[in-house]
């Protein structure tokens, strides 16, 4: 919602400012499918050029990021520290029972009472992995921070490759609208012989390239890109919960220890408060007696 508020600031700033100062729409609508044509053409044709279908496919769906904003909310952060502690509370009760949990996620009991989580593959294979790691003895807390730290960055610099590709078709945007501009001028040049008034109108329209190159750059494309970028950035402490709590348990540190580690290291306007962590985890144990 906030960005269709951003953009309905953007074009009643902008044109409302022309209008205001005298300017007049005419020209620029009618230029304006043409020179759309020649830039958005051109930018379209150049990002398909840069990059292979799934990560057109990968961008075009992160676009939608832009208006949903982060995947993530507070509450999908408690249910996976309420996950999470089911999870270490039953690995040590009984090391053989969390085997069908972590081997078959999607049929597990636990895990069932998160659908969310469970459905996103990035963080079931993220705890399912380490924690089946450490029933094979694979539990040495450093060098698993480590391996985990780098199946991060992995993650985090796939998921920014949207962001990327969109601002590198904002930085070519400005470039494209001069070049639609200088082919207005060219065509303005083959018709010298013609009135004031419209080799007046043919310039301007050369012009319209120009102004939609940069309006389009850094009132749409870029800031599109940063907002990708923020939601990315946003999204990834949801996975690094789950690396700092995976960690604080092989340092054998108590579960409800294990568990604040988490909500601690969590940015506070995500973090779920100790109270209602600790309802929810109290909702847990009772359902398991």
């Amino acid at each position: 919602m906030i960005g269709i508020v951003g953009i309905v600031i953007i074009f009643g700033m902008v044109f409302g400012g022309y209008i205001g100062g005298g300017g007049e729409m005419g020209p620029v609508i009618e230029a304006l499918p043409f020179e759309m044509i020649t830039i958005g053409g051109a930018a379209l044709g150049s990002f398909v050029l840069a990059n292979d279908l799934p990560s057109i496919k990968h961008t075009v769906k992160d676009v939608g990021k832009v208006f949903k904003g982060a995947k993530w909310k507070p509450a999908d952060y408690r249910d996976l520290l309420c996950l999470m502690f089911e999870l270490i509370r039953l690995a040590r009760q009984n090391p053989v029972a969390i085997e069908e949990h972590i081997e078959d996620p999607h049929n597990s009991s636990i895990f069932g009472k998160y659908p969310k989580i469970v459905s996103d593959h990035e963080a079931v294979e993220m705890i399912c992995d380490t924690m089946r790691s450490a029933s094979m003895n694979y539990d040495d807390p450093h060098q698993v921070e480590e391996v985990l730290e780098k199946q991060l960055e992995a993650n985090f610099h796939h998921a920014m490759h949207s962001s990327h590709a969109i601002q590198t078709v904002a930085d070519a945007l400005p470039a494209l609208g001069i070049v639609a501009a200088v082919l207005g001028v060219i065509k303005t040049m083959g018709s010298i012989d013609q009135p004031p008034e419209i080799l007046g109108a043919m310039i301007g329209h050369a012009l319209v390239g120009t102004f939609l190159g940069v309006f389009l750059a850094y009132g749409f494309v870029a800031p599109f890109a940063s907002r990708i970028g923020g939601v990315v950035t946003e999204d990834s402490h949801f996975y690094k919960l789950i690396r700092e709590v995976l960690v604080a348990n092989l340092h054998n540190h108590a579960t409800n220890i294990c568990i604040e580690v988490g909500r601690q290291n969590t940015p506070h306007h995500i973090r779920p408060s100790f109270s209602d962590l600790e309802e929810a985890l109290k909702a847990v144990k009772s359902e398991a007696a």
